[in-house]
């Protein structure tokens, strides 16, 4: 699968990349950076330039099922041959619904840099060859996500079902039943917290590299995205008929992607994040 690089910049690498990241719309667990140049310190401490930087997702590789699973058993051949998980939960569907606000705090901090010319992690990010190769295939993974929401859901009290969806290496499992306010939390907090927990349960636990996972609950996310959209049309349009810019609150990086997204469409607007986690936000400038 190949990934579009993007290339941004900012005051400083940290700044650059997370605007890379507002782009992208991903973590920067999820993105790989390659920086081009870095600001150039100048006399009484002050700094020149600005920090210019390359972004993409995280590339993956489409292996066979077969190769996978041969590869699986030569393992264990060659082994044995050896001798020695609004602003209060919502208690259902509608309300969860209902209370969808364009405000989000973001579950992922900045990733400050190094010393050297790349982001703290970046030789991690950068070196995918590096990686081990997965020896579990998508619907493997996408069975263990499904098993873990289960028994989450299970473990919560709640009457819900998993079921799975796999595109490639895109994976979505979504949790349907009533009453699951209580797995989407304020502002969806609550729901980006369990999918952080579900990619280490089914994701990282079979050691698989290459899928992408997403968890909804009751179609929260489509609904989260069509309030926002929503949303982001109506300050365009305050913007436009007062020629005043508006600071927009703090938000997470996919919902700002949305929100920019959006008003990329909006004729009269422009739209630029600002400011660090957990504290980033969207400013509407009229033009």
């Amino acid at each position: 699968m190949i990934m579009e690089w993007v290339e941004t910049t900012g005051k400083t690498l940290e700044a650059a990349q997370e605007a890379a990241l507002d782009q992208l719309g991903v973590g920067a667990d999820e993105a790989e950076f390659d920086v081009i140049e870095e600001p150039r310190p100048g006399l009484f401490g002050r700094v020149r330039g600005e920090a210019r930087l390359r972004a993409r997702v995280r590339p993956t590789q489409v292996r066979p099922k077969q190769e996978r699973r041969r590869k699986g058993r030569s393992d264990k051949k060659s082994t044995a041959s050896t001798p020695a998980a609004a602003e209060a939960a919502e208690s259902n569907d509608s309300s969860a619904a209902s209370s969808d606000s364009p405000s989000s705090k973001p579950a992922r901090s900045p990733r400050r840099s190094s010393n050297n010319r790349t982001p703290k992690n970046e030789d991690k990010q950068m070196s995918t060859d590096d990686r081990p190769e997965s020896t579990v295939s998508p619907d493997e993974v996408g069975a263990a996500a499904v098993a873990f929401m289960d028994g989450l859901t299970e473990a919560f009290g709640l009457d819900g079902s998993s079921s799975l969806s796999v595109d490639g290496l895109e994976l979505e499992v979504n949790v349907s039943g009533s009453e699951l306010g209580l797995l989407v939390g304020p502002s969806g907090r609550t729901l980006n917290a369990i999918q952080d927990l579900a990619r280490v349960s089914a994701q990282r636990r079979l050691g698989d590299h290459d899928t992408r996972l997403r968890i909804d609950v009751a179609g929260y996310r489509e609904r989260r995205e069509a309030a926002l959209a929503a949303f982001a049309r109506d300050v365009a349009e305050q913007v436009r008929s007062t020629s005043t810019p508006r600071s927009l609150e703090p938000m997470s990086s996919s919902d700002r992607k949305v929100v920019h997204d959006i008003l990329n469409d909006e004729e009269g607007v422009s739209s630029r994040s600002v400011g660090e986690d957990p504290d980033r936000r969207i400013i509407v400038d009229p033009t």
